[in-house]
């Protein structure tokens, strides 16, 4: 049978607790063993150089870690469009080749259309564009049938077709049918000098920061002015065939075919620095993808009512034309690539986070070495227990602070190297 335990008497108790409060207070710090080993050195203030070269450059100068950022300044776009053009038949100003005509981010400048006349409600050859509107007899065409891609419901009949000796089936739609009877006009002969004003005002909140793109003159400046990039930076106007020549278009395919060009302001700014500093710098590239037949281009259709002999008609337009994104990015930071604006701004907590995450970076070297050290080195076990303190388990004892704490623990010499220090 086991002997009976003691019972801790007070004196026992207060020891115990001594101890423990002893160990909540007392400060621990680690033990520091300097190797003479000149290679090891020099891999060690080599990788602190490294990581402080990393964060003094990188993080403070070009990234201005010590500023705060703000994402998604507020933003609006205002634009107007000034000019004249002429096609086969008529003049267009701006009423009529600018769609929509509210000056909004995204619009849409007519450069060539389509035009079918005097359609009207009624039964008429459907176009031969459309799949499986050929036919020989009335029995290829099913009444009543109607196809998505067409232009209107089939009455059953096989019909001569607008021109020359094809057939296809008859539709009930407004006829004729756009691919029947239209004729083309090209508007893009005068429509590199059209003109684009573009206004642009941004507001970061967190900063209450605010600024626009046009200069603050009373001398009529914008009435003469057109934009250039050192001269007249604050005079957004833009001639149409100068955006598309920056996108790297060619003005007259465009023009035919239709296509979207990004007008990107980008505001890069340091709001530690002077709001002279802060300027927009515009960038224009082609949006739609050209190189895919399918999906390059672009156009529209719109159509005009009005009533003949009291009945409706209207002239159907496809318009071909280029479309103008603006496109205004902002964030509040030093510039980090060359699609973003932005903007920053000193703080004191993103400066104690980075000098907090740089001093504990250089802790890498340390632990680096000591891999190498305790790993790869000759007298890498020496090193070893030079390192570390091996302890065992003292015998239990009625008192004492070392129950509460490890360092109270008794040290087995018998597991230390005492020739070690000697052969370093």
């Amino acid at each position: 049978m086991a002997a009976a335990q003691p019972k801790p008497t007070a004196g026992t108790a207060r020891r115990l607790a001594r101890g423990c409060w002893s160990a909540f207070w007392d400060y621990e710090t680690p033990k520091v063993i300097v190797v003479k080993n000149r290679r090891l050195g020099v891999v060690y203030r080599a990788v602190q150089l490294l990581i402080l070269l990393y964060f003094v450059w990188y993080v403070f100068i070009v990234q201005k870690g010590y500023q705060d950022s703000e994402t998604g300044p507020e933003s609006s776009v205002i634009t107007k469009v000034k000019g004249i053009t002429s096609s086969e038949h008529k003049v267009w100003d701006v009423e009529e080749y600018v769609k929509p005509p509210e000056g909004g981010s995204v619009f849409s400048i007519i450069t060539r259309i389509e035009v079918t006349r005097l359609q009207t409600l009624g039964t008429c050859p459907e176009s031969m564009r459309v799949n499986n509107a050929t036919c020989d007899s009335d029995e290829d065409c099913v009444a009543g049938q109607l196809d998505m891609l067409g232009n209107g419901v089939r009455t059953g009949r096989c019909v001569p077709y607008y021109h020359g000796a094809s057939q296809t089936c008859e539709v009930s739609a407004w006829c004729p049918v756009e691919d029947g009877a239209s004729v083309s006009q090209f508007l893009g002969k005068m429509a590199p000098n059209f003109t684009i004003l573009i206004k642009n005002s941004i507001h970061y909140p967190k900063f209450q920061f605010s600024k626009g793109n046009i200069e603050n003159r009373k001398d009529g400046y914008l009435k003469r002015c057109t934009f250039h990039e050192v001269s007249d930076l604050y005079c957004p106007i833009f001639k149409l065939g100068f955006i598309v020549e920056q996108a790297g278009e060619n003005f007259t395919e465009l023009a035919h075919t239709g296509g979207v060009i990004g007008v990107i302001i980008n505001w890069d700014c340091d709001l530690d620095l002077s709001p002279l500093k802060c300027n927009p710098k515009y960038s224009f590239r082609r949006l739609d993808p050209k190189h895919i037949p399918a999906s390059s281009g672009y156009n529209f259709r719109f159509a005009k009512y009005y009533k003949v002999n009291g009945s409706t008609a209207r002239t159907l337009i496809k318009a071909y034309g280029i479309r103008i994104d603006v496109i205004v990015h902002g964030q509040t930071q030093p510039p980090k690539a060359a699609s973003s604006s932005q903007a920053g701004k000193f703080s004191l907590i993103p400066t104690i986070i980075n000098l907090a995450t740089a001093l504990t970076s250089i802790g890498v070297g340390s632990f680096l070495c000591d891999w190498i050290l305790l790993t790869f080195m000759n007298k890498n076990k020496i090193y070893s227990h030079k390192k570390f303190d091996k302890m065992v388990d003292a015998p239990e004892q009625s008192a004492g602070p070392e129950l509460c704490a490890s360092k109270h623990s008794q040290q087995d010499p018998a597991l230390m190297d005492p020739r070690g220090l000697a052969q370093l």
